[in-house]
This record gives structure tokens, sequence and C-alpha cells, in this order.
């Protein structure tokens, strides 16, 4: 084949042939509510729960880098605050996971920790010790009472099951 175009005598080449209009053929229609519907129930059907969470894992990496100012051009994005939310999210919502995540756990604790000490690194340049609830993130040990006081139940911590309320 050359790169000389075609003589106006021979015929274009079938991928340049041009495709007669089907007057027949309906124009493309957007679905409707009630397809959208469907297609939305069918997804939800084969959405398991352990997918959603470990996908909000994944955004709230992505989300806790650019927090700490570990990609490209996020300089100006460094949030403490904001990046001691998304490791304590991480954190408390990997274990509901892990197990599922297999080999990938591993990679998740890895970016984990690397969010933790930019944490740190962050936390001790703008001047702060702490996360905003005063512990640093991952720092979840309840106080010990003191000796031969007893612990109220106001003061212990939550089991983290959520339980319906009065």
């Amino acid at each position: 084949m050359t790169d000389e175009p075609a003589a106006p005598d021979e015929p274009a080449a079938p991928d340049q042939a041009e495709v007669p209009d089907q007057p027949d053929a309906p124009p493309p229609q957007a679905p409707s509510e009630e397809q959208m519907r469907a297609a939305y129930e069918a997804e939800l059907k084969s959405l398991r729960v352990e997918d959603l969470v470990a996908q909000t894992i994944v955004s709230l990496l992505n989300l806790g880098a650019r927090k700490a100012a570990l990609l490209p051009d996020t300089d100006d994005e460094a949030d403490p605050v904001q990046l001691g939310i998304a490791i304590e999210g991480i954190r408390r919502l990997l274990p509901l996971v892990e197990p599922a995540l297999g080999e990938n756990a591993a990679s998740i604790k890895d970016a984990l920790a690397q969010l933790q000490v930019s944490f740190t690194r962050i936390a001790g340049e703008q001047g702060l010790a702490t996360a905003p609830d005063g512990k640093a993130p991952g720092d979840d040990a309840p106080a010990a009472p003191a000796q031969g006081e007893p612990a109220s139940p106001a003061e212990k911590p939550s089991s983290g099951l959520w339980t319906p309320g009065p």
C-alpha cells in the first residue's frame, strides 16, 4: 500500500467508505427513570459491604496523602487536622475488612504508616503535638482509673458497636 491518495476512479477503502444514514434506526435514547432504577437495584444486589468499606479506606488513603502533602503539587494542602481524621477513619475501618483484603492489607497498612509519620512531621512543623481531640491518631488506649477508684460507666470506652438507643 502506498501513501498516495486513491485516484477518483478507484473505490474507496472499506474503512473510509461513508456509512449511509439508516432512516429506519431510531435515535439513541437516554434510559428511562425506571431503567436507571432497575440498574441501580441490580448493582446494589451485587455490592458487598466489605467492598464499600475497602473503597472508603482507599479513598481515605488518597485524600490523606493529599492532606499530608505527599503527592506532587499538594504542598499547600497540608492539614494535620484533616490528616488525623483520615488516619483515624482508616484505623477503625481496616479491621472490619482486613481478612477480605488478603495480601492487599499489607499495602494498606504500609500506606497508613506513611500517613502517620507524615502527621507527626506536619504536626511538629505547625507546633501541634496532638490531634484535635487531644490524642495522636491511633492513640485510643483508655486512661486507667487511679488505683482503688472504680471506673464509672460514663468513663468506660465504647465497644465500637452501634446499638439503637432511646
